[in-house]
C-alpha cells in the first residue's frame, strides 16, 4: 500500500487493471474451461464478490473526478480556501482508485501553503512596513508560478489582497513600502501588478508622512519625502504643497540647527536663509556669543535672546584697552608717589555673521568712549599705566552702532 501512495500515475492503474484481468483468466484457465456445477458456483461467487467491488470502485473513482473538478473550479476562481475544504475530502481510496488525480490535487496542497505562508508575509509587511516582510512574501508567491504553474489565478487573488489593502493606516509605513514596489525588479509575470498602484498610494502617503515627521520635529526627513514626491511625480496635484512643506521643513531644519550651534556657531557659522536679510542704515538686530560686557547698555531692538528672530550673530571677545583718551597725574593717598594713568577707550573684537546666508560681513574691534580722567578713584598699591573708560549708555550705543547699524 505505500507503493500505491508514493507512486500516484496512470500507468500504475494500467498495471492493476492488467493484472486483474490476468488473474480472472488464470482462474478459468485452472478450471479448465469446464462449466460444471462447481464451477458454475464459484463462478457465481465471484460475481457477487466482483460487481460490488467494481461498483465501489465506480463511485470512489466518480467522487475522485467531481472533487478534481470542484478543485479545479476553485483554482480557476482563485478560491485556496474552498479547494482546501476539498482536498481535505480526499481519503486512501481515492488515492489507490485515482493516484493521477491525487498527484494533481497534492500540486494544490503544496501550492496554497506557500500562497498562505507568502500572505502571511504580506500581512506582516502591511502591518509593520517591514521590507524584508514584502521581499519574503513576494518570493514566496513568484515561487508558486514558477514551480507550480496552473495556480496563477491563486496568487492573483492573494497579491490584489495585499494591493488593494493599500495605504495603510500609516503614511509613513506606506511610503516605505511603495518604495519598495516602486524599486522592485520586474519577474515578468503576474507579480508586475503591483508596481501599479504605487502612482496611486505613494504621493498622498509622501505628502502625509512628511507633514508628520514636521509634526515630529523629523525636518530633514520631512524635506526628503516633500522632495521626493516633487521629483517623482512633478505633475501631480499636490506638488504645489510639497514645494511649499519642502521650504518649511528645509528651514526648520536650519533653524534647529543653528539653535543647537550654541556658542559654537562662532567656530562653524551656518545659514538659517529664513532670516531677514542684513541692510546697511537699518537696524539689524543680532543675538550675542561670547563677550556680553556693556550688552545691557543697547536699546532693546538691536538684541534678542532668539537667534531666530535675529538679522547678525555677533561673535564678541575678550575686552581689551583701545586708543587712548587723556592721561592725568595721580598721588597715591597710600605712598603719596605721584603716578601718570593712562584713560583708554573699551575695546572689544567683534565678528558679526549675516545669518541668513552665514558670511561673514564685520571682522572689527567695537571702541567704546568714556568719560576719564575723574577727580579720584580707588586703588590698591600704585596706580595703573592704564585704565578704561567710564561709558556712558550713548558712549556703547555709539561704539556698536559701527556694526548693528552700518
Amino acid at each position: 500500500m505505500t507503493f500505491v501512495v508514493a507512486v500516484p500515475s496512470v500507468w500504475f492503474e494500467v498495471a492493476v487493471l492488467a493484472w486483474w484481468a490476468a488473474m480472472i483468466w488464470h482462474g478459468w484457465y485452472l478450471g479448465g474451461g469446464k462449466a460444471g456445477e462447481v464451477a458454475r458456483r464459484q463462478r457465481r461467487i465471484a460475481f457477487a464478490v466482483t460487481v460490488p467491488v467494481l461498483l465501489v470502485v465506480g463511485l470512489v473513482r466518480f467522487d475522485a473526478v467531481r472533487l478534481e473538478g470542484n478543485v479545479d473550479e476553485a483554482r480557476q476562481q482563485g478560491d485556496c480556501a474552498r479547494a482546501e475544504t476539498e482536498l481535505g475530502k480526499v481519503w486512501f481510496g481515492h488515492r489507490v482508485i485515482d493516484a493521477p488525480m491525487t498527484g494533481r490535487t497534492d500540486r494544490t496542497v503544496d501550492a496554497c501553503r506557500q500562497i498562505r505562508q507568502a500572505s502571511g508575509k504580506l500581512d506582516d509587511a502591511w502591518a509593520k512596513g517591514t521590507t524584508d516582510a514584502l521581499a519574503s512574501g513576494f518570493r514566496g508567491l513568484d515561487a508558486v508560478l514558477t514551480e507550480l504553474p496552473g495556480h496563477e489565478q491563486m496568487v492573483k487573488t492573494a497579491l490584489d489582497r495585499f494591493v488593494n489593502r493599500l495605504p495603510t493606516d500609516d503614511n509613513c509605513r506606506t511610503s516605505g513600502l511603495t518604495d519598495w514596489l516602486k524599486a522592485r525588479k520586474s519577474t515578468g509575470n503576474e507579480l508586475d501588478r503591483a508596481a501599479n498602484v504605487v502612482s496611486r498610494v505613494a504621493p498622498p502617503a509622501l505628502v502625509g508622512c512628511a507633514d508628520e515627521e514636521m509634526a515630529r520635529e523629523h525636518f530633514k526627513n520631512a524635506q526628503q519625502r516633500y522632495q521626493q514626491l516633487l521629483d517623482e511625480y512633478p505633475g501631480h496635484e499636490l506638488t504645489g504643497k510639497a514645494r511649499e512643506g519642502a521650504t518649511k521643513a528645509r528651514l526648520a531644519a536650519e533653524l534647529a540647527h543653528v539653535r543647537n550651534l550654541h556658542g559654537a556657531y562662532c567656530a562653524q557659522p551656518a545659514a538659517y536663509s529664513g532670516a531677514p536679510e542684513f541692510r546697511r542704515g537699518a537696524v539689524n538686530r543680532a543675538v550675542v556669543f561670547g563677550n556680553r560686557e556693556h550688552l545691557d547698555r543697547l536699546p532693546g531692538d538691536w538684541l534678542t535672546g532668539e537667534i531666530g528672530e535675529a538679522v547678525l550673530v555677533l561673535c564678541t571677545e575678550q575686552t581689551t584697552f583701545g586708543a587712548p583718551t587723556q592721561t592725568c597725574p595721580y598721588r597715591s593717598d597710600r605712598t603719596g608717589r605721584v603716578s601718570s594713568v593712562t584713560f583708554r577707550k573699551i575695546a572689544i573684537p567683534v565678528k558679526a555673521y549675516e545669518l541668513r546666508t552665514g558670511k561673514l560681513v564685520a571682522d572689527t574691534r567695537v571702541e567704546i568712549s568714556g568719560t576719564s580722567c575723574p577727580s579720584s578713584f580707588y586703588i590698591f598699591g600704585d596706580a595703573p599705566a592704564n585704565r578704561y573708560v567710564s561709558p556712558s549708555e550713548g558712549d556703547v550705543r555709539a561704539g556698536y552702532a559701527a556694526v548693528i547699524t552700518p
